[in-house]
């Protein structure tokens, strides 16, 4: 992957995983819904092996957005993010579509993500709820990073 930087309103968005602030991504998951208490080596790992997208305002990462892919037919994406006090400037939407077009997950076959609040923004984006919610399975292991820090 070549890393890219655009710039929008005084924002810039990269796929530069040297720019991406590991700390910051922490400090943000660590206290998210989705993954609570994660640790900080995890966080590392995970944007490791994927392709990320980060939004900076200046040198200071305000945003995120990780993409787990085969860059084949399929990808997952999750972590998304943007900083409470940045929001309202259009820059959830810019990130989402910015990761839709990136040249390596052109042609996928399936998207899938999970969101508790933030359909809204997805759907502008073609994402649905599930066609056959029957069909598709997991195993969630919820509260898993707050039991192995006890």
């Amino acid at each position: 992957m070549t890393p890219e930087d655009i710039a929008r309103g005084g924002y810039s968005l990269s796929t530069d995983r040297a720019r991406m602030d590991v700390d910051a991504i922490h400090a943000y998951l660590t206290r998210s819904y989705w993954a609570e208490g994660i640790p900080r080596e995890l966080v590392a790992r995970s944007i490791d092996n994927s392709l990320c997208f980060g939004v900076f305002d200046g040198s200071r990462q305000v945003g995120f957005a990780r993409v787990v892919t085969d860059r084949a037919t399929f990808a997952y994406l999750c972590d998304v993010y943007v900083l409470e006090e940045q929001r309202g400037a259009g820059l959830g939407k810019w990130l989402v579509e910015t990761v839709l077009a990136h040249p390596e997950v052109q042609g996928l076959r399936r998207w899938m993500l999970l969101t508790r609040d933030a359909h809204g923004l997805y759907a502008q984006h073609g994402f649905t709820p599930l066609g056959k919610p029957e069909s598709v399975m997991e195993i969630a292991r919820h509260g898993l990073y707050l039991r192995a820090a006890t």
